[in-house]
């Protein structure tokens, strides 16, 4: 299971990456929100997928609460997907 985790974790954050970098500025500096529309469902079911297996994950790793919320919000930090990797699941 922390093999699966890490993979959601890097896919999460590869798609949060382009969400920002590529969808957001072309939506609003080219008005074509098409890369929007195309990168937000898979980030969204990867943010989904990190959320659950962070849950599932948590008492294998023996998580403490400060750790797993720490590991909650790196979902939503560009480049905080990795962090956790480096940090909890190295």
């Amino acid at each position: 299971m922390i093999l699966t985790f890490r993979i959601i974790s890097y896919l999460e954050g590869i798609s949060y990456l382009l969400l920002l970098g590529v969808g957001v500025p072309l939506k609003y500096l080219a008005n074509n929100d098409s890369w929007v529309k195309a990168l937000g469902m898979p980030h969204g079911v990867l943010f989904m997928a990190y959320i659950f297996a962070a849950i599932i994950i948590r008492q294998k790793l023996n998580w403490n609460f400060t750790s797993f919320i720490s590991v909650l919000l790196a979902s939503v930090i560009p480049f905080g997907t990795f962090y956790v990797d480096k940090k909890y699941l190295s």
